[in-house]
């Protein structure tokens, strides 16, 4: 069967997909980094020895393959050679602590695990009883099947676990997402419109992140090509994209906040772009209505949880007066507002987001309990994913989020949602970035606290810029405290994390 009718069926594996690739365009370039590329035949032929090689190793279908390391073309190969055995790929974050990657290691049940030397280094102190591969070294190429080598065929279903992408760790200990064949299928399949199939699209975050992977496969199921970056750079993605002539990009807003802020950036020729995509974290309208200007290209936003359940689109070019948004549920997508009693919301009424699409989690690794409390049902039964995001529809059906459930502060009786109060806040010109969090209070039980990086070459202080700021809030939402801070604690993918500051806070002598 080709590629065109695998891609055009009710389900296909990616496997099979480069697969067919390979026999029509095996010469093309599949993935790329700064030290080298894979055709689509040598990256089928290296997908089928990393699969030989499991398969002689005694990895079952269905076991989880632990992979701990920065991008690079063999990070891709063994992802994607996993899959082929029938084996779950279980990417995990570098930058989580040694004790956290010896948990989840073991949280997945995986008997071997990929890694580079620093993460080797990182946990060397760690009980980890799966076996480690180097993939930075020659010990990889040894660990390898033979070239030519074939794996024993297998079967795989919808419902088998395609991936498992640990949480970032944002509201506590990780959890493993499992996501199926099924699933990744939806990201692929139905993503026609995306132009994936002439695209040059950079890879600019990790792969063990979900926002990343939901443009390398749909590039890779169309017959694209994937660039991928190491450690992202501002001015070296710039080079990057004029250099390969870069036609898609998937972008979190601090990635574009600190592109658009090269002072030299009109000088690149970026008129190769055809779609940018962004998604994972707040995107101001002003940083939208900046790229929409300077940048060719459609912009469009993503709002959506790597737990699936249901995604917004914004396309920006279109829509240019709701870049407040985050667009409108896409097509197959049931998206509703609950209240906290698991009612539905009226139109125009703030609510929790759930949602429900073919793109869902079969659940938490292990974890039946928290697999039930993401989970809401409707009178008829279906099964929704909880968001954990508050937000109201506009008259248009556009969403507009007001904040994260869990980040909403409850002061003296009232609702006070830190986006409001960050809006006002980074409208100052001393301050670069900012966030705002719920600390306890006696008085009030909780009370706004604000974090935020200095604008350099603006003269003012922490208490200046509170006054200021609050003059512009409502009485309830006034900051108690600020502080600077050299640089938000953020996640690979740019989510702030608050908890960080939180346990700052906590750990400040009274």
């Amino acid at each position: 069967m080709s590629a065109e009718a695998l891609l055009t069926s009710d389900f296909a594996t990616l496997p099979d997909i480069i697969r067919e690739h390979t026999k029509e365009r095996g010469g093309k370039t599949a993935v790329a980094d700064a030290e080298g590329s894979y055709s689509y035949a040598e990256l089928d032929a290296m997908m089928d020895r990393v699969a030989a090689a499991l398969q002689r190793d005694g990895v079952r279908q269905g076991q989880s393959i632990a992979i701990i390391s920065a991008s690079s073309i063999a990070y891709a190969a063994v992802f994607l050679g996993t899959l082929r055995a029938g084996c779950v790929a279980a990417p995990l974050a570098p930058s989580s602590t040694p004790e956290a990657l010896a948990a989840m290691i073991a949280d997945c049940g995986a008997p071997i695990v990929f890694l580079d030397g620093d993460n080797q280094a990182a946990i060397a102190h760690q009980a980890v009883a799966a076996k480690q591969i180097r993939l930075d070294t020659s010990e990889f190429e040894t660990w390898l099947a033979p070239p030519g080598s074939k794996p024993r065929p297998v079967a795989i279903a919808p419902a088998d676990g395609f991936n498992i992408i640990y949480s970032s760790g944002t509201t506590g200990t990780p959890k493993g997402i499992v996501q199926s064949h099924a699933m990744r299928w939806s990201h692929i399949g139905r993503n026609s419109a995306g132009g994936y199939g002439d695209a040059v699209t950079m890879n600019s975050t990790p792969l063990y992140s979900n926002t990343t992977l939901v443009s390398f496969l749909p590039t890779l199921g169309w017959g694209g090509t994937v660039v991928l970056m190491k450690k992202f750079d501002a001015r070296a993605f710039l080079e990057l994209a004029e250099k390969h002539h870069v036609t898609h990009a998937m972008l979190v807003p601090v990635q574009y906040q600190r592109i658009m802020a090269v002072p030299d950036f009109d000088r690149f020729d970026l008129s190769a772009f055809k779609l940018k995509t962004s998604t994972s974290a707040p995107f101001s309208p002003a940083l939208k209505a900046d790229i929409l200007a300077r940048w060719p290209g459609r912009l469009v936003e993503f709002y959506g949880m790597t737990e699936g359940g249901a995604s917004t689109g914004l396309d920006c070019t279109a829509f240019p007066d709701k870049l407040h948004t985050v667009g409108q549920p896409l097509p197959g997508h049931d998206m509703r507002l609950i209240d906290d009693d698991g009612n539905e919301v009226a139109q125009g009424e703030t609510g929790e987001v759930v949602g429900r699409s073919p793109a869902m989690m079969t659940g938490y690794h292990g974890r039946k309990q928290a697999t039930a409390e993401a989970e809401w049902y409707d009178k008829d039964g279906n099964r929704f994913i909880r968001h954990g995001d508050i937000g109201r529809f506009d008259e248009d059906g556009f969403l507009i989020l007001m904040d994260r459930k869990k980040d909403l502060i409850i002061s003296g009786g009232f609702n006070i949602y830190p986006v409001d109060i960050e809006a006002v806040l980074k409208q100052h010109p001393a301050v670069q970035e900012c966030t705002v969090i719920g600390v306890p209070s006696e008085k009030w039980g909780e009370t706004p606290v604000g974090f935020y990086v200095p604008n350099s070459g603006v003269d003012a202080s922490a208490d200046e810029i509170m006054a200021w700021t609050n003059n512009q809030l409502g009485k309830t939402q006034r900051l108690s405290a600020l502080h600077p801070i050299d640089e938000l604690p953020r996640s690979a993918i740019g989510k702030v994390l608050k908890r960080e500051l939180r346990d700052r806070l906590a750990a400040q002598p009274a």
